[in-house]
This record gives structure tokens, sequence and C-alpha cells, in this order.
């Protein structure tokens, strides 16, 4: 198995796992955007690791910090105006728009990167991307969609996201992976005091265990992902990697079953089956 698919594939069952119980420090009264500030935090021991893998060598060029602190931005500023879109607007209508980033970075890598793909490839990724949004898809039940100022911003998330893993591939080419997941955990720092502003402090914090603790203990797995994500990129095509590693709903989505016993939706169900043939497509 190639290098990439190695790194590829930890990112999503990774994110896949923190996807499952991300929700229970949420739940538990430790609101999203203070989750943000301790996931942010995480990303600097791994940054720490990267770095002494490199023999703590650091590229400074002007290069390497503007395409790293803008994968960072990209990705950590997209994360941001999420947790604002869902204040605006119901999850049902987000997700799906948000998630099929990887169109855009299919489209940018191919238009500016000259990526190219075998046939079998191509259609893997075409059944990625409907299974992306099947499984993003979260039921409206009871929400009522009133007005349209949540639309603006979740089609901002997807241009920073899709953009984001772009430019990610294209600064590997160049920097080294270490140095740009380090700058990226940088950038995620710096905007830790904006997500304590959009916080309401004034509403009751879980500060116990099942707060910032257990948050610290799931965001791990979202840092560690992040900095595969890197490496996959670095040895991989943004055409294959992107909508691979967005499809980690897919062990979301099992892992819920297994441990909340739930029983997936048919649009669920077919989302997982258009997932699984894509992933061994573009695995090959």
């Amino acid at each position: 198995m190639q290098r990439w698919l190695w790194f590829a594939l930890f990112t999503t069952v990774s994110w896949g796992i923190w996807g499952a119980f991300i929700e229970i420090p949420e739940k538990a009264g430790f609101p999203a955007t203070l989750g943000y500030a301790v996931w942010a935090l995480t990303m600097v021991p791994c940054a720490l690791v990267a770095l002494r893998v490199a023999h703590w060598r650091l590229e400074r060029d002007r290069r390497a910090v503007v395409l790293g602190g803008a994968v960072g931005f990209l990705g950590a500023g997209g994360q941001l105006i999420l947790f604002e879109a869902l204040r605006l607007g119901p999850a049902f209508v987000v997700f799906p728009i948000v998630a099929i980033y990887p169109v855009l970075t299919i489209v940018l890598s191919v238009l500016l990167l000259h990526e190219r793909a075998t046939r079998r490839h191509w259609v893997g990724i075409l059944l990625a991307l409907p299974a992306i949004a099947l499984l993003s898809y979260v039921e409206p039940g009871d929400t009522v969609v009133k007005g349209y100022a949540w639309l603006p911003l979740a089609a901002l998330v997807f241009v920073m996201w899709g953009v984001q893993a772009y430019v990610m591939k294209s600064a590997t080419r160049t920097t080294s992976a270490e140095g740009i997941f380090f700058y990226m955990a940088a950038t995620a720092v710096a905007l830790i005091p904006m997500a304590v502003w959009m916080t309401d402090l004034g509403a009751p914090i879980n500060w116990a265990l099942k707060g910032p603790y257990l948050a610290a203990l799931v965001q791990v797995l979202n840092s560690v992902g992040a900095l595969c994500l890197v490496y996959a990129m670095r040895h991989g095509k943004a055409i294959i990697v992107a909508p691979l590693t967005a499809l980690s709903p897919v062990i979301t989505v099992v892992l819920s079953l297994m441990i909340y016993s739930r029983v997936p939706p048919p649009y669920q169900v077919a989302g997982i089956v258009c997932a699984a043939v894509a992933m061994g497509l573009m695995a090959e």
C-alpha cells in the first residue's frame, strides 16, 4: 500500500472517531467555540512531535510562512465561521453545502496543479461526492429555516476549506509537511481569542471532566488526523486525498450505530454503500 494511502486512511478513521464523540462534551455543557480553543491547543504537541521527526528543522522563508499560515487560517477560520453559520441556520442545510468542499479542491487541483487520475480513480471520486453529501445530511426535525443569512457563511466555509486543501497540496511541493503543520497550529492558536469572544460566557459552562478534559481527549484525534492529512497531501494527489478523507462520516455513522444503537436512515445507508465503493476504487 502506498504511503499517502496509509496517511489518508488514518485521517479518515481518526476524524470519523472524532465525529462520533465530539458531541458528548457539547451536550454536557461545554460550548463548541471553547471546544475549538481546546482543539487549537492540542495542535501544539502534535506540531512539536512533527518538528521532532523533522529534527527540529523549520522553514522560515516567506513562501513557507505565507502558505502554511494560509492553510491554517483557511481551515481554522472556516471552522469559526461555521459556528456562526450554524447559529443562523439549521445544520440540515448548512452541513451538506460545506461538506462537498472537495469539489472545489478537485477543480483547482486539475486546473492549476494539472493533477490527473485514472478512469478507476475518477469513478471513485464521482461516487464519493454524493456519499459525502448523504453522510453529512442532518434531518430537519422541527427546525424551520428563517431567512438566508446563513447561506453566504456556509458558502464561504465551502470555499475556504476547498481552497485550503488545494493550497496545502501546493505548499507541500516546496515546504515540508512538518513545517506546514507547525504554521497551521500557530494560526489555530492565534485565533483562540476570536473563539472565546464568540462564546456566551454568561451561560453555564461545564468545566468538569466531561467538559474541557474530555474535549481534549477527543480533539487530539482531530489534530492527529490533520497532521496525517498534510502527509497524505505531501505524498498523494489532492484530487484523491481530499474526497477520500472527507468520507470520515462513514466511521462516525458506524460507531454511532454501535454505541447508541441508532439505525441509520436509508439515505445514510446509501451514502455508506457509495462511500465503500468509492474508497475501494480510489485506494487502488
